[in-house]
C-alpha cells in the first residue's frame, strides 16, 4: 500500500534533482531569515550565491543541539511567531529543553510524511490506533494522533501511563494497532498477565509501532511471541518534527522521505561521511521545514543506511536500526559499548526476562566496573542458588565474547527492576557521583 505512490516510488534522479532545488532554496532561506545561519555562514565565509548544491553540501555547518539551547528559546526561528501555530520541546533533563515551533505548513509536512510511513507498514483506515506515547510538549502524542486522523482511521488518545485502563481500553474498545515505547510494551504484557488478559486472545490488537528509545531485534521477538502481534519500528526527534519514518511490511530499515529530509551519516568523532553500510552518526538537513530550518542537524543517533530500492517499490532511501546514542555510549576500560548491544546478548537467553539495568563504578584502583542486573524470566525452570550462578556465569562469559569487556551479571527475581511507562532508563552511571 502507498499513501502517495508517485512520490514514493519516484525514481532516484527525480527524488535528487528535487533535493538539489530544495537545499538551494534552503540555503538562501536560512541567510535570509535565519540570524543564526546568517551568522554561522558569515563566521565560514559561506556566501549562498556560490553554494552549488548537493556536491558542495560538505561546506555547510553542522547544527548542534547546544546550539539550540544556547538561542534558547526562540533564536534560531526563521518567522515571526505570528505565523507558529504550535510549540513542542525536549524534556530539558541534561540541560536548557530545545524549544520547538511549527507552521501550519511544518505540521502538514510532518502529518503526511508519517501518513506515508503508517501506510508503508500496513495501518488502514480500518484500524483502531491506541496511541499512548505521552501526549504535550513531546511530539509523540500529537504527531500520531494528527496522522492517525488525516489516515481515516480512528484514534484512542490514551497517552502514556494508567496502564491497567489501557488495556481495558485496549479490550474494550477493539484496538488494533498499539503506539508506545517498546519497553512500555513488554510492561503492559506483564499488567495483562496480572489482570487475567491474554492479548493475543483477549484483544484484536495486530501491530504495535515502538520507538523512542533504541531496542534491539531481540526485544522484537519477545515483544511479538508475548503478545502475538507484528512490531515495527519508528524514528523521529522532536527537532525534526517528532515521529516521520518507519519500517515498512519487509522490516529491513526504516525510510527517510527524500523529498522532505536529506540524510548523512558521519564518523562522529571526525565529521567526515562513512561508506555505505558503515556505521556512524546520522546527519539530517530539513528540506521544507519553515519555522525551524535545520541544516546539518546531528541527531547523536548511531546508525548506517541503504540505498538500495526496496522489496516494498519504495526508492527512498532507509537507515538501519537505531544502534544508540552517540551520547549513551558507555566507554569502559576503553572499549565502547551500546545499551542496544547488551540487550541483543541477554534477549537471546531464554531463561532471562525482558528488564534489566546497567550499573557503572569506579573501583578503588580506578578501573570501572559494569554491573548488569537482569530478572530472571517468569517461565524458567530455576530454582536452585546453584543454577543461579551457572546462568550468571554463562551471560557474562557470552557478553565477554560480544563486548570485549567483562561485565559482572546479577539475576534477580521476577518484577524487582523498576518499570517505566515512557522511556526506560537503562544506565545508572556512579562514576560520576
Amino acid at each position: 500500500m502507498y499513501w502517495n505512490s508517485s512520490i514514493e516510488r519516484l525514481p532516484q534522479k527525480d527524488l535528487e534533482e528535487i533535493q538539489e532545488r530544495k537545499l538551494k532554496a534552503l540555503v538562501f532561506y536560512a541567510y535570509e531569515y535565519s540570524p543564526f545561519y546568517r551568522r554561522k555562514f558569515k563566521e565560514i565565509g559561506l556566501n549562498p550565491w556560490d553554494f552549488n548544491g548537493l556536491r558542495d553540501l560538505h561546506k555547510l555547518p553542522f547544527t548542534c543541539k547546544q546550539d539550540l539551547r544556547d538561542n534558547y528559546p526562540f533564536g534560531m526561528f526563521a518567522v515571526p511567531l505570528s505565523q507558529i501555530v504550535r510549540f513542542h520541546a525536549s524534556s530539558g533533563t541534561t540541560g536548557k529543553p530545545t524549544v520547538v515551533g511549527y507552521t501550519k505548513n511544518d505540521i502538514d509536512v510532518w502529518v503526511e510524511c508519517l501518513c506515508r510511513a503508517l501506510t508503508s507498514c500496513g495501518v488502514t483506515n480500518n484500524d483502531i490506533v491506541q496511541i499512548s506515547y505521552g501526549y504535550g510538549l513531546f511530539t509523540g502524542g500529537l504527531g500520531f494522533h494528527y496522522a492517525v486522523e488525516r489516515l481515516g482511521a480512528t484514534v484512542i488518545p490514551a497517552s502514556a501511563g494508567n496502564t491497567r485502563r489501557q488495556i481495558e481500553l485496549m479490550k474494550d474498545l477493539h484496538a488494533t494497532v498499539i503506539c508506545c515505547t517498546p519497553s512500555y510494551m513488554l510492561y503492559m504484557s506483564e499488567v495483562a498477565k496480572e489482570m487475567g488478559v491474554d492479548i493475543k486472545r483477549d484483544t484484536k490488537l495486530r501491530m504495535g509501532i515502538f520507538g523512542a528509545e533504541p531496542w534491539s531485534e531481540e526485544t522484537r521477538k519477545r515483544i511479538e511471541d508475548k503478545t502475538g502481534i507484528t512490531a515495527y519500528d519508528v524514528y523521529g526527534t522532536s527537532e525534526l518534527g517528532g515521529p516521520l519514518f518507519t519500517e515498512c511490511v519487509e522490516r529491513h530499515g526504516i525510510h527517510i522521505w527524500a523529498d522532505h529530509y536529506l540524510i548523512e551519516i558521519i564518523d562522529p568523532k571526525t565529521g567526515e561521511p562513512v561508506g555505505e553500510g558503515e556505521k556512524g552518526e546520522l546527519v539530517v538537513t530539513t528540506l521544507s521545514k519553515e519555522a525551524l530550518p535545520l541544516i546539518r542537524w546531528r541527531t547523536g543517533d548511531i546508525t548506517y543506511m541503504e540505498t538500495d530500492k526496496c522489496a516494498c517499490g519504495r526508492t527512498h532511501p532507509r537507515i538501519m536500526r537505531i544502534l544508540g546514542r552517540a551520547d549513551d555510549m558507555i566507554i569502559v576500560r576503553g572499549v565502547n559499548v551500546f545499551p542496544s548491544q547488551i540487550e541483543h546478548v541477554l534477549m537471546q537467553i531464554p531463561e532471562l526476562g525482558e528488564h534489566y539495568v546497567i550499573i557503572l563504578d569506579r573501583k578503588p584502583d580506578g578501573l570501572d566496573e559494569m554491573t548488569i542486573q537482569v530478572e530472571l524470566s517468569d517461565k524458567a525452570k530455576i530454582d536452585r542458588t546453584t543454577d543461579i550462578l551457572e546462568l550468571e556465569k554463562r551471560v557474562e562469559e557470552l557478553l565477554k565474547e560480544y563486548l570485549n569487556v567483562r561485565a559482572k551479571v546479577e539475576i534477580v527475581n521476577p518484577g524487582t527492576l523498576q518499570r517505566f511507562e515512557g522511556k526506560a532508563k537503562r544506565i545508572i552511571d556512579r562514576r560520576k557521583i
